[in-house]
């Protein structure tokens, strides 16, 4: 039976050349190619209909930077199907390869010689009134944040039933060890090692100075409520979707039953990534 390859690529010159030459190699091996083209196109938030990526898919290849990573998890859905991301210019943090050895790894891959390491996502439920009006996950993280205009947002946030705290802030970034490096990061977050078994709730440009980052086990359940009339108010689910919600609605947050199954190599480290990327060095400034 032919084997069912994913490529999923930038709305780039060079990534749209590069996938050209790709498939073609692919198709001479005798394989089929679903190949699914990536925009900027706002979404709103799904109640589960959206389109999902065919389950007869034995991997899928990521040519962009997080942002096309993260469209490819979103189109993957719950399948578990095993996913590499193929760098393309500045380095990305989820890039597990880059675009010179695009043919050696996927050489690799088809013979089955490679390991996957689950990473987990977020489970989003946006509830009104006690009736489910959006369902979705993140990989990275979920945001709530006011607009430029509006007045500092409070947020009642419980863990496990047990109330944590009022957030009188900009907005509130709840986020996975792999998102830590996202927003959160910008947001005074720390930097969590994707294999950590945590969620992490970061407060944006908090009123009160004590209000920090805080870590919770990834079998905690959070949920959040706007705790007074709000007005400019939106829930935005990896950059990539968003909704307005109000003091009616409860933000309910937990861990996804399925997690990302990312396609590792020997020779890829993360803290080289992350060196990279933040530009540390070992000598003085």
């Amino acid at each position: 039976m032919k084997k069912h390859i994913g490529l999923v690529v930038k709305d780039d010159g060079n990534a749209r050349r590069q996938a050209d030459r790709f498939e073609h190699w692919l198709v001479k091996k005798g394989l089929t190619v679903l190949r699914r083209p990536i925009g900027i196109t706002a979404e709103k938030p799904s109640q589960g209909s959206r389109k999902r990526s065919p389950k007869s898919l034995a991997c899928v290849f990521v040519l962009g930077g997080d942002g096309t990573f993260l469209s490819a998890v979103r189109w993957i859905g719950g399948q578990q199907t095993p996913i590499i991301g193929v760098k393309f210019g500045e380095v990305g943090f989820l890039a597990e390869t880059t675009e010179d050895r695009l043919c050696e790894v996927a050489e690799a891959i088809l013979a089955d010689q490679f390991a996957t390491r689950p990473q987990i996502r977020l489970q989003i439920q946006a509830l009104r009134g006690g009736v489910e009006i959006a369902r979705e996950s993140v990989f990275n993280d979920v945001v709530i944040n006011k607009g430029a205009l509006a007045r500092l947002a409070r947020i009642r946030t419980h863990i496990d039933d047990q109330f944590l705290t009022d957030y009188r802030a900009d907005g509130l970034i709840v986020a996975t060890p792999t998102g830590s490096t996202a927003y959160s990061l910008a947001a005074g977050g720390p930097i969590i090692h994707p294999s950590v078994p945590g969620i992490l709730i970061t407060p944006i440009c908090p009123f009160t100075l004590t209000n920090r980052p805080l870590m919770v086990p990834d079998s905690a359940v959070i949920s959040i409520q706007l705790a007074e009339d709000a007005s400019d108010i939106m829930l935005t689910c990896d950059g990539q979707v968003g909704m307005k919600i109000d003091e009616r609605d409860t933000i309910i947050i937990s861990k996804s039953p399925n997690p990302v199954q990312m396609i590792t190599l020997p020779d890829h480290n993360y803290f080289d990534v992350l060196k990279a990327k933040l530009k540390w060095s070992g000598g003085r400034v």
